[in-house]
């Protein structure tokens, strides 16, 4: 089975649709490598103007990149390199789809993370339904959330970047649309409607751009449950605005509301040197480009794949799934300065 399908219409219509469903459309090499070639292929095509992405199967559009696979990384030179190859193909790709020239409409359907969130978000138009969560649970395995995680979550008003990508929350589909990470809300039992309307369009014939948003406002409705994380902002500001772990931590343990000892408990249950680089990379990446921050989270990856924290956060979550991580580094204070720092050096 193609873990990846292409289909081009006569019309214009170019489609990409994952297909790994049993593992929720994971992204794996093999797929990103094909995804890549046929969006530079595309972006000269002049019989392709739009191009649809979405998932295979009911569970959600992709769960992010093959973690497990990476696991393998810590065997030897060969699984290290193949393990940096990935990011260095995954990087490029959402880089491109970022920087493509025509309409790609992303279907953020069901479950959307980590390297799935990275390879949709700088698609044009982006769309969530009712099914949608998304989020970049990396800080759940002793990681960092990368794919421009620097980038994006900078988007997102006041310091609600910082708060997601530290705590690994899962946003609903007005979360999402909150913090700039989509561009409409559909129900899900419209979604299907629309993509036919958009696979009969003959779109040689129409300004695309001005088309779609016409067929995409047809169909775009409000979401049910509207503002949890929009009412937890100025909680949210209050505690995250500092810029070390400690203080934030501090700032929490002076508050007695439930969102500050529930979310002090969060982060304590995250490596400590996952949660040091990661605010880190948050504040080096203010105000810089997709690219730059890319470029970071290439030279971060290689050096979390030479970290044990890593993978004994791997192996708890996914492998062994007893959720009980034992992190070489277990207090924050056992994490240096010099330590933090030596994450964003190239070896």
């Amino acid at each position: 089975m193609d873990e990846v399908l292409f289909s081009t219409k006569e019309n214009g219509v170019a489609t990409i649709t994952l297909n790994q469903p049993k593992s929720i459309n994971a992204l794996s090499y093999n797929m990103l490598l094909p995804i890549k070639q046929k969006l530079i292929d595309w972006e000269k095509d002049k019989e392709v103007s739009i191009v649809i992405l979405k998932g295979a199967g009911s569970k959600g559009f992709c769960a992010g990149g093959d973690i497990k696979t990476l696991y393998q990384a810590r065997q030897g030179q060969k699984e290290m390199q193949a393990a940096e190859q990935f990011f260095e193909e995954e990087y490029e790709t959402d880089q491109l789809v970022s920087q493509f020239s025509k309409p790609i409409i992303a279907c953020l359907d069901g479950i959307v993370m980590g390297g799935g969130v990275g390879l949709s978000y700088g698609a044009s138009h982006r769309i969530v339904t009712e099914r949608t969560k998304w989020a970049m649970p990396e800080m759940n395995i002793g990681f960092f959330p990368d794919v421009g995680a620097a980038y994006f979550l900078n988007k997102a008003p006041g310091h609600v970047g910082r708060y997601l990508a530290l705590t690994a929350t899962i946003l609903h589909a007005d979360g999402v649309l909150y913090i700039n990470g989509a561009d409409a809300f559909i129900p899900n039992e419209r979604l299907t409607d629309l993509l036919n309307e958009v696979e009969e369009t003959n779109w040689h014939a129409v300004n695309a751009e001005k088309k779609l948003q016409q067929i995409i406002d047809t169909y775009t409705a409000h979401p049910e449950h509207d503002g949890q994380i929009a009412s937890l902002q100025t909680k949210i500001d209050q505690h995250f605005s500092y810029d070390t772990v400690e203080e934030i931590i501090e700032s929490l343990e002076a508050d007695t509301s439930d969102f500050a000892i529930k979310t002090k408990e969060i982060l304590s249950s995250k490596s400590p040197v996952s949660l040091k680089v990661t605010l880190k990379q948050l504040i080096e990446g203010q105000g810089k480009s997709l690219a730059a921050c890319l470029e970071t989270d290439l030279i971060l990856a290689k050096n979390f794949m030479k970290h044990g924290d890593f993978f004994e956060g791997v192996r708890s979550v996914l492998i062994d799934k007893e959720q009980n991580p034992q992190y070489q580094y277990k207090q924050l204070s056992d994490v240096s300065t010099a330590l933090v720092a030596s994450f964003f050096k190239e070896s």
